[in-house]
């Protein structure tokens, strides 16, 4: 029985059919696998699809006596809660698995004994690269001692310059909301977000109040309101605006939670949303998002993807190609009842 052309072949696949499915030279499905060798990221994606549609399983043990690789990588978070390191792992791991690298996944807990502790132990381990992450978007240290295994940091970006780190935009975050609530005719905007020392409160806000100031629009009040990633903060923050400013039109928060106290506050006053008042939140986090009354519009930070180039960008690193520097991934605006 002769296949199809152009279908993937019958028994196990070769690295030869990844790279004909894939459209390049054995050589650059090698190197795409073996993180080796700089290309376009579409291109080793293109492999990594090759891979996963023919099941494609290369040899470990032979790969590691070869290369000298372990074929693994370490997964550090500090993060206990997951909220936001769960979707950027999940990414990172979808990338990863493709190549068939295994992942090692470390909770630091926010320690530094236990960080160090785990740091240690992926040493020993050999693994070929760490990609670390957190639940704040605060600049960290790098890791100590680590200076032969390539690094990236993912969404807490590393205070070292020439480290390699990737991070949400929130400047385009920030534009595709307030752009959006200009668009539906908002003109008295107020901008509630979280603690002043948080470095995602801060960004979000300085970016809002540049945007509306190019735009000749003054915040509502006057003023950022910084306080909590909370609903009861949301609530308080938005009865304070509207005793302060009773004619705002929207609200634009540093997160769903903040959001949906908004949201609270304006349905018990009788102004309804989106008819009177607008509500854009931060994070698209669906347990928020999706459960506030009504749903909230929100920009999506794209965490997945946060991960996935995370990864990609340590297999250009352990071939030998890294690209230090911040890497930044867009938002998206997610458009729902609230506006």
């Amino acid at each position: 029985m002769t296949a199809v052309p152009g279908s993937p072949p019958t028994g196990r696949a070769k690295l030869a059919d990844v790279a004909k499915l894939a459209g390049v030279s054995v050589g650059t499905a090698s190197k795409a696998l073996s993180g080796s060798g700089r290309m376009r990221p579409e291109t080793r994606q293109r492999v990594l699809d090759a891979v996963a549609a023919l099941d494609f399983r290369p040899n470990q043990h032979a790969q590691s006596l070869h290369t000298g690789r372990s074929w693994t990588v370490g997964l550090m978070t500090t993060d206990g809660i997951g909220r936001f390191s769960t979707p950027v792992l999940l990414g990172a791991e979808d990338a990863l698995g493709a190549g068939k690298i295994s992942v090692l996944l470390c909770d630091t807990r926010g320690d530094a004994i236990r960080e160090q502790h785990h740091l240690s132990n992926l040493m020993d381990r050999r693994v070929d690269g760490i990609i670390v992450t957190g639940r704040r978007t605060d600049p960290r240290p790098p890791l100590k001692g680590i200076e032969p295994i390539p690094t990236v940091y993912a969404l807490s970006p590393s205070t070292d310059p020439q480290d390699i780190s990737v991070v949400s935009d929130d400047r385009s975050g920030a534009r595709l909301a307030v752009e959006h609530l200009m668009a539906t005719g908002r003109t008295r905007i107020a901008h509630i977000t979280g603690p002043a020392h948080h470095a995602a409160a801060q960004d979000r806000a300085r970016h809002t109040a540049d945007l509306l100031d190019q735009a000749s629009l003054p915040l509502s009040t006057g003023r950022v309101h910084f306080g909590e990633w909370s609903e009861a903060w949301g609530r308080r923050a938005a009865e304070a605006v509207l005793r302060t400013a009773p004619d705002t039109d929207a609200f634009f928060c540093g997160n769903d939670q903040i959001a949906r106290g908004v949201a609270d506050t304006l349905r018990e006053k009788g102004l309804d949303v989106p008819g009177q008042v607008a509500i854009v939140g931060y994070d698209n986090w669906d347990i928020m998002a999706l459960a506030s009354r009504p749903p909230l519009t929100t920009i999506d930070t794209d965490l997945g993807e946060i991960g996935r180039q995370a990864a990609l960008r340590l297999l250009d690193a352990i071939g030998a190609e890294p690209e230090p520097g911040l890497h930044t991934v867009p938002c998206r605006l997610v458009v729902r009842e609230s506006t």
